[in-house]
C-alpha cells in the first residue's frame, strides 16, 4: 500500500486551536511568574518602609514625650521663679517704704531741732523751779501720810509735777515690763508667775508708783490703771471710781494688789486713754509709766506678728486722738529697739503740760 503523502494543510482546526490555546497558556504563565515576583519584591519594599516609618513614628513620640516634660519642667520653673520675682518685689516695695519712712523722719528731725533745743531750755527752767518745790516738800515730812525709802534712804528731786485734785496712774503691765532687753523679756515670760512679779524692771516700776502716792496729799483722790491689751483697775472692783486718801491704808492696799499683777501680753494704749472718760470727774494730772511706744491700737494684732516701727507710732498717734486735754507726765523705762519712744513720749509730756522723765536704774 502506497505511503500517504503529509501536508501543513491536512491539520484540522481543532489542532489548530488547541496549539493556540497552549501558547496563551504558556504566555500566560511566563508573565504571572513575573508579575509575583515583582508584587512580592514590592510588598517586601512596603514593608521595609512601613517598618521604617513606625520606628521613626516612634522616636518621634518619644521626642515629643521629652519635650512635653520638659515643657511641663520649663512651666514648673517659671512658675517658682515667678513667685520668687514677686517675693523679691515686695520686699523691694517694703525696704523702699521703710527707707522713705526713715528719710521723712530724718528730714523732720533736723527741721526740728532748733525746736527741740527750746524745748531742753524750757525743760531746764522747769527743772530748777520743780527742783526747788521738791526742796521745799522735802523739808516738810509732815505733809506726807505715807513713806518711802530708797536705797541708802536717799532724796531724790525730780521735776514731776505732783499737784492735783484727782490724780490716775496709768501703768504699763504688757509683757516687755519683765525686761530691758526683748533676751530678758522671753526669759521671764517663760518662768512661773511668782518670778514674773519679782523681774527687776517691774518691780521698779512698781516702787515708782508708790514712791509717787507718798507725796499725794489728805483729801487728794487717786486712781491706778494697769494696761495691757485691756485696761483695768489695780484696786480690784474700783474701775471708774476715784479712791480718797485718807490715813495711808486706801493706797497701800492699792500698792499691795498692783504688786501681784502679772505683766503679760501686748500694749494698747489707746484702750488706756479711753477709760479716762470713765472716770468722773475727768482727772487734772495723769502719771502715765511705761516702757515704750504701743505694739496694738484698738484692735489687737496676731499673735506672733512682728510690729514695725512705724506702725507702732501710727498706735501711739491714734492713741493720742482719744487723750482729752490734760497734763501727762511721762516715766520711761526704755526698752532696747524703740528708738522713738524717748522723743514721742517726750513731746507728750511737753503738749500737754506734763513732764518727762527716764529713771536711772536705781531710782527710787
Amino acid at each position: 500500500m502506497a505511503r500517504r503523502q503529509f501536508s501543513v494543510f491536512n491539520l484540522s482546526f481543532l489542532d489548530v486551536i488547541s496549539c493556540g490555546f497552549g501558547a496563551v497558556i504558556l504566555f500566560f504563565m511566563i508573565i504571572n511568574s513575573q508579575v509575583k515576583s515583582r508584587s512580592d519584591q514590592a510588598s517586601s519594599e512596603l514593608q521595609s518602609e512601613t517598618k521604617l516609618l513606625e520606628e521613626q513614628i516612634f522616636d518621634e513620640q518619644k521626642q515629643l514625650v521629652r519635650l512635653n516634660n520638659s515643657l511641663e519642667k520649663t512651666e514648673q520653673e517659671n512658675s517658682l521663679i515667678q513667685g520668687s520675682v514677686n517675693e523679691l518685689q515686695e520686699k523691694l516695695e517694703q525696704l523702699l517704704k521703710e527707707i522713705e519712712f526713715y528719710e521723712n523722719n530724718s528730714l523732720a528731725s533736723e527741721s526740728d531741732i532748733k525746736r527741740l533745743q527750746s524745748e531742753i531750755e524750757q525743760l531746764i527752767e522747769s527743772n530748777k523751779r520743780m527742783s526747788a518745790q521738791a526742796a521745799l516738800e522735802a523739808s516738810d515730812p509732815g505733809r506726807s501720810l505715807r513713806e518711802f525709802i530708797g536705797d541708802g534712804n536717799r532724796q531724790y528731786l525730780t521735776e514731776l509735777k505732783l499737784g492735783g485734785k484727782h490724780v490716775l496712774f496709768l501703768v504699763d503691765a504688757s509683757a516687755s515690763m519683765l525686761g530691758r532687753t526683748y533676751v530678758n523679756v522671753i526669759r521671764y515670760r517663760n518662768m512661773q508667775d511668782s518670778q514674773k512679779v519679782k523681774a527687776p524692771k517691774w518691780r521698779q516700776t512698781v516702787n515708782s508708783v508708790d514712791w509717787l502716792t507718798t507725796r499725794l496729799t489728805e483729801g487728794t483722790k487717786f486712781q491706778i490703771y494697769t494696761f495691757n491689751e485691756s485696761t483695768v483697775s489695780a484696786i480690784k472692783d474700783s474701775e471708774g471710781e476715784w479712791l480718797e486718801v485718807t490715813d495711808g491704808a486706801t493706797i497701800a492696799n492699792a500698792m499691795n494688789q498692783l504688786r501681784s499683777t502679772i505683766p503679760q501680753n501686748g500694749t494698747s494704749l489707746i484702750r488706756a486713754f479711753e477709760m479716762i472718760d470713765d472716770l468722773e470727774p475727768r482727772p487734772d494730772n495723769i502719771f502715765l509709766l511705761t516702757d515704750g511706744l504701743p505694739t496694738q491700737g484698738r484692735r489687737g494684732s496676731s499673735p506672733g506678728t512682728m510690729v514695725k516701727p512705724e506702725q507702732r507710732i501710727r498706735y501711739f498717734d491714734q492713741a493720742l486722738r482719744e487723750l482729752p486735754p490734760i497734763p501727762v507726765n511721762v516715766l520711761l523705762f526704755p526698752m532696747d529697739g524703740d528708738p522713738f519712744a524717748a522723743e514721742a513720749y517726750w513731746r507728750l509730756a511737753i503738749r500737754s503740760n506734763g513732764s518727762f522723765m527716764a529713771p536711772s536704774r536705781d531710782w527710787p
